[in-house]
């Protein structure tokens, strides 16, 4: 049990509260309320409404003027370190009785988190799973909202988890989530590191400290945890330089505990030579490779036997909104990928253009969210006008910015040889559109940006919209 640095109190700390919150609006009578500062919100303006609506203590770490008769005040170095202890020790600790382990990265996350959830379910046991998509407590299914949940949701998931009975727990580990402090207080079994490129540095502000804060995930880890890195990424060995866990390492290009080799790459699935063994698996491209080499290292470091790792791998799909395709009644392909970075964009594009025969055409509709990392927006444009044959821009989700100004900035990265390979199409349904009608016989279009999401904001409005419906649902209206 981790404690909570108490700089000074104010007020009786012989009393109970029956619930947590650090939105003055979720408190209820005895809540403990956690005054937090944040890069829009001061929570420290809102502890007089949290006491109106019922809060007895008060945990800070500037201490108030004036003082309430009856409220305890318990200043603090660090409210977001504070809140995650005080989460954990009032749901009892729950990260310690299931073995958690933590997947961080760039990319890959979601990916390797669902899927380890759905091997440990087939191999009979009880999962959970924290993930950017949804939360799963065994077979029970939760709305996510963010890729690490706050500390309180993710210590009352946990809680119920171990409730249930389950005995291991797959989570999402970002950067923000690092960074806020929402995963102190937690007991790790496992930490996995996918690799790392260039994404939030909007929030971050240089790639340094975005590489920092992932290691800090590493640093905390308690020697009787494992880690585990993609070493053929640099930065690998960078996670590995402090952690007093057990390090290992996986691989396709340099020597690592856990390699694997592509022995064929097709838009139906990957041949691979995983633990010495020959296995045909239905994810597709190099990415995929590394995905499930981190899947069967982490199985195996938590005692699953080789064998059945394997066969079950063999039988594991791919997650919805990652490398999802279909083919239409015209031959057309589609895929629909969440590659929202350049890196991601690239390895999808890499994917296809190493499989397909270049006897067809590459179509790719991409965009950039408002309101998250400008920088990023010319490479997005730059990548995908030099891997494709066509590209239309189009939003993503603009949110408060001015969606055309967005795609201003993405064209900016295509060079001159390039440009008559794009249109601009502000309407993401008619940009979708626009890529079905150009689309011939065997033909690719790809649709990244959003994934698994199931809608659009834009400005302060969301509405339903799938890209993977709409696009199948525009192939077959073409088609008739």
């Amino acid at each position: 049990m981790y404690k909570v640095a108490v700089e000074s109190v104010v007020g009786s700390v012989d009393l109970t509260v029956n619930s947590l919150a650090f939105d003055s609006r979720e408190v209820l009578p005895n809540t403990l309320f956690v005054a937090q500062k944040g890069l829009i919100f001061d929570g420290h303006k809102y502890i007089e409404t949290a006491i109106e609506n019922g809060a007895t203590v008060i945990v800070c770490e500037n201490l108030p003027k004036l003082f309430h008769n009856n409220i305890t005040h318990i200043q603090v170095k660090d409210a977001n370190e504070a809140l995650a202890i005080i989460a954990s020790n009032f749901y009892d600790n729950p990260s310690e009785k299931l073995k958690l382990v933590g997947v961080t990265g760039t990319n890959g996350k979601t990916t390797i988190a669902t899927l380890l959830y759905i091997l440990f379910k087939k191999a009979g046991y009880k999962a959970g799973l924290l993930s950017t998509i949804k939360i799963m407590i065994d077979e029970l299914e939760q709305p996510a909202t963010h890729t690490t949940p706050n500390s309180i949701t993710i210590n009352k998931v946990l809680h119920e988890m171990v409730l249930q009975g389950v005995g291991h727990c797959f989570m999402e580990v970002s950067s923000h989530g690092i960074h806020q402090k929402r995963i102190s207080g937690l007991h790790f079994t496992g930490g996995i590191f996918t690799n790392l490129s260039h994404d939030h540095l909007d929030y971050h502000k240089s790639f340094a400290e975005y590489r920092d804060v992932k290691k800090i995930f590493f640093d905390n880890l308690p020697k009787t945890a494992f880690a585990l890195v993609n070493i053929d990424d640099k930065n690998g060995t960078v996670m590995l330089q402090n952690t007093l866990a057990n390090k290992q390492s996986y691989a396709l290009k340099t020597v690592a505990d856990y390699k694997v080799k592509i022995l064929e790459n097709q838009f139906n699935g990957l041949l691979l030579n995983m633990g010495n063994h020959e296995v045909w698996v239905k994810l597709i491209g190099s990415f995929n490779a590394y995905n499930l080499l981190a899947i069967y290292a982490t199985a195996e470091l938590l005692g699953l036997e080789k064998f059945e790792i394997l066969k079950i791998i063999s039988e594991l799909e791919n997650v919805d909104g990652r490398f999802q395709h279909a083919v239409s009644k015209k031959g057309v392909i589609t895929i629909v990928d969440y590659a929202h970075t350049p890196d991601a964009l690239k390895n999808v594009l890499e994917t296809i253009n190493t499989i397909r025969t270049h006897n067809e055409q590459v179509i790719t509709v991409v965009g950039c969210g408002g309101d998250r990392d400008k920088s990023k927006r010319p490479k997005m444009g730059q990548i995908a006008s030099l891997m494709s044959n066509q590209v239309v821009f189009t939003s993503d989700n603009p949110r408060s910015e001015d969606p055309d100004q967005i795609i201003r900035d993405i064209e900016k990265g295509v060079a001159l040889e390039n440009v008559k390979k794009t249109i601009s199409i502000t309407d993401r349904k008619q940009a979708i559109k626009t890529a079905c009608k150009l689309a011939n016989e065997n033909d690719i279009i790809l649709i990244a940006g959003k994934g698994h999401e199931t809608y659009q904001i834009i400005g302060d409005v969301r509405s339903n919209f799938d890209d993977f419906k709409i696009v199948n649902g525009l192939l077959t209206e073409l088609n008739k």
